[in-house]
């Protein structure tokens, strides 16, 4: 029997799995036990669209289609977390699995501090995460970098340290990571301060790191992280679904090495970023610039893993005037206000901003700072955030009694 605090080496015992899966097809095995045998109503994943550019959300409930979300996506930039809260209720009435990243985790953690998805009802299967590349930019970076047209590439992958592509006719071709970085290529900025690589908070976290051996490539790395987790792996393997063996003591030694290597990297990338923001009143003027370019048009809201609310602060009309442009830099504070102590990094505010605003590096930053003064870190339990549950009309009305609501005005 699994327990949590266990490490294995898993694979699936399907060889229509395995001959479509990465690394031993473990997690696509798990899934698919888990649709069989009723443990959950549906599985919440990804699957390739029209190419390795279109990540495609997918709900699947006929355990034969689990084999569409085998295999990793690292130009695909979604964020799973939103879509649970937006388009299944917040698995309120269904038992769902879900296949997350570090930031799908803790983005799923927030919401269910704010009662909008139920943890119960989740199963989550976390992977590994290096990072990802947006599809746009990893056109460009495969065009004018490896010299290939984007369109001709088949298959691609992060693996020590190098991006590496594979085209129609054959063709492996890598080049280093940090190369690609340096002349602006490469992961999202958020992936690069990222520091959630493993995502503990799930109740498996799996991946290729420390598999070593005859297993290298054959298998999946699995940390039982939940009794939850314990549980379908014990059934899973008990019925021969997918088989394990302990993790090699090296393998697990090489596995914590490759993840505080990469927390390191986020701590050098972090430090790039926030300190070419400056402090203050530099800081602040270079926020202001660069928000003013902001055409209202919510997409950073609409996608923030953190903005629930049906009504929305930003759209009240004492707050920020309606049809008026450049935006007030209140509708920015409104933001950064209600969301900075809570921000999980996910950049999804930046992704989808047409405008190109660094909105992400903006809000980090501020959470990292309340980080370093509060001690909260952001989805990775349920601890409440330190601005739990303020409400914006009782502390204007507050205001308003001291004569002090001016504040709203100073930005319009």
């Amino acid at each position: 029997m699994a327990a949590k605090g266990d490490m294995v080496y898993a694979w699936t015992t399907s060889p229509d799995i395995a001959s479509v899966a990465e690394c031993g097809g473990a997690v696509t095995g798990l899934l698919k036990y888990a649709l069989e045998n009723k443990i959950v109503d549906a599985v919440l994943a990804v699957k390739k669209g029209v190419d390795l550019y279109d990540a495609v959300p997918t709900i699947i409930t006929d355990p034969a289609e689990i084999a569409q979300t085998a295999g990793s996506l690292h130009c695909g930039t979604l964020l799973l977390s939103k879509l649970v809260k937006k388009y299944l209720d917040g698995a309120e009435n269904m038992r769902l699995a879900v296949t997350v990243k570090g930031c799908d985790a803790m983005g799923l953690y927030e919401l269910a501090k704010r009662n909008q998805v139920n943890l119960d009802n989740l199963l989550l299967i976390g992977v590994n995460c290096g990072g990802s590349v947006s599809p746009v930019a990893a056109r460009k970076m495969i065009a004018q970098k490896f010299g290939v047209d984007p369109n001709d590439v088949v298959k691609e992958e992060i693996d020590k340290g190098q991006f590496i592509i594979v085209t129609k006719d054959g063709q492996h071709k890598g080049i280093s990571m940090d190369e690609l970085e340096e002349e602006g290529f490469g992961r999202r900025s958020n992936c690069r301060r990222c520091k959630m690589k493993v995502p503990r908070q799930a109740d498996l976290a799996c991946g290729n790191w420390g598999v070593i051996g005859d297993k290298a490539g054959k298998a999946t790395f699995v940390e039982v992280c939940s009794e939850k987790g314990a549980d379908l792996l014990s059934r899973a393997a008990k019925a021969g679904a997918i088989a394990t063996e302990p993790a090699n003591p090296k393998g697990i030694e090489i596995r914590g090495k490759v993840e505080n290597a990469m927390l390191k990297l986020g701590d050098k990338w972090r430090a790039r970023y926030f300190d070419g923001l400056g402090e203050g009143k530099d800081r602040l003027q270079k926020m202001m610039e660069d928000s003013s370019r902001c055409i209202k048009c919510y997409a950073c809201i609409e996608n923030c893993p953190i903005c629930y609310c049906v009504e929305c602060s930003t759209k009240k009309d004492y707050l920020v005037p309606p049809g008026v442009l450049p935006v007030p830099f209140m509708f920015h504070l409104i933001r950064y206000a209600h969301v900075a102590d809570s921000c999980v990094n996910c950049g999804q505010c930046e992704e989808n901003c047409p405008m190109e605003i660094a909105n992400s590096l903006y809000m980090h930053a501020l959470q990292t700072d309340m980080e370093r003064m509060f001690g909260h870190t952001p989805g990775v339990d349920m601890e409440l955030p330190v601005l739990a549950l303020v409400e914006e009309q009782a502390e204007r009305q507050r205001l308003s009694a001291t004569g002090s609501d001016q504040i709203f005005d100073v930005f319009k």
